[in-house]
Formats: C-alpha cells, sequence, structure tokens
C-alpha cells in the first residue's frame, strides 16, 4: 500500500513539475522570448536609432483613420478637422509646410477631378520613439478611383502621419499605380 502510495505521489509530483502551464516554464518563456528581443543585432546598415520605436497611441489611429474617411467620404471639413493649423506634407514632387486652408483647397481639387473614389484599408500602425518626441501613424491602403472620364484605377497608398496631441502635423504619402 506504500509504494502505491509513493508511486501515486511521484507520478503527481512528475506531472506538476512538467506542467507546460506551470508559473516557471511560463516565466523562463517570457524570460527567454525578452532576450530574443533586447539582444544586440550587427544590421547590415546603422541609423541614428536603431530599434527605436514602440507602440504608440491608439487615439492617434483612431484621429488618422477618421480624417481618411471622413476624405473618402468627400467631407473634406470633417477630415480637417483632425489636422493642425499648418501642416507638412510631402508628395511626390511637392515638399513644404501649408496652411490648413491650403490643404482643404488640394483636397477639393482632387475631389473634383474624381467623379468617385473608395478606400480598401490593409494595415495601420501608431508608435511613438522611446524618448517620447516624435510619435507616427502609418496607414497602408489601395484606392479605387475614376476620373470624370469614366476612366477607373487603382493605387496602392501608404500615408505617414505625423501625430503631436493628437493631430495631423505632417502628411507623407509614397503611392504606386496598379493597372
Amino acid at each position: 500500500m506504500k509504494q502505491l502510495l509513493m508511486l501515486f505521489l511521484a507520478g503527481i509530483l512528475y506531472t506538476a513539475c512538467n506542467n507546460p502551464n506551470s508559473s516557471t516554464n511560463e516565466a523562463a518563456k517570457d524570460t527567454a522570448a525578452n532576450a530574443a528581443t533586447t539582444q544586440n543585432m550587427n544590421y547590415p546598415y546603422t541609423i541614428d536609432h536603431p530599434d527605436y520605436w514602440e507602440n504608440g497611441s491608439q487615439q492617434n489611429t483612431l484621429n488618422a483613420l477618421n480624417s481618411l474617411k471622413a476624405w473618402e467620404n468627400r467631407n473634406m471639413d470633417e477630415s480637417l478637422k483632425y489636422f493642425a493649423d499648418s501642416i507638412h506634407i510631402q508628395f511626390d514632387g511637392i515638399d513644404k509646410i501649408v496652411p490648413k486652408d491650403t490643404l482643404k483647397a488640394m483636397f477639393n481639387q482632387s475631389a473634383a477631378m474624381t467623379k468617385n473614389w473608395k478606400i480598401k484599408m490593409q494595415d495601420w500602425e501608431s508608435v511613438i520613439s522611446n524618448d517620447k518626441k516624435d510619435e507616427y501613424v502609418t496607414l497602408w491602403y489601395r484606392q479605387y478611383h475614376e476620373n470624370m472620364k469614366g476612366v477607373k484605377d487603382s493605387t496602392d497608398i501608404i500615408n505617414d502621419l505625423k501625430m503631436k496631441d493628437g493631430k495631423i502635423i505632417g502628411l507623407d504619402e509614397y503611392t504606386r499605380k496598379l493597372h
């Protein structure tokens, strides 16, 4: 009987020590994961601040997405309420700081040349620098559009939106035309 009891206790002890859900095993996994993410990497290129970003504000993401959705719906006033009074814009061939009125005129001009457009969002990410000085929201999406002559086309777009106090202070756009 004692042997059966000892065998039973040994089995329980063995199971407890090898339980994949035990806190000891979980702590070891967390330590290994943290070590993997904090090790020094020998990158083939150098920059001033490698591995400089962490997850940013969800509110910034919401503001950026609300602005884009309002633009998609051709509600330029609603879109622009998420922008600061002056915005550093960078598009193909344009790199300047403009007041919100100028950006509104640019938005309205693009709307006047386009019969309709539709956005299919692919992904987004909000980041903040480790020193908390720079915040960005990046949006990846495909824009389907039709010009006034009825010609349909699509473009892959990446928007890097620099944020400050919940407002867009920079808009950097990269495009790739699709056919």
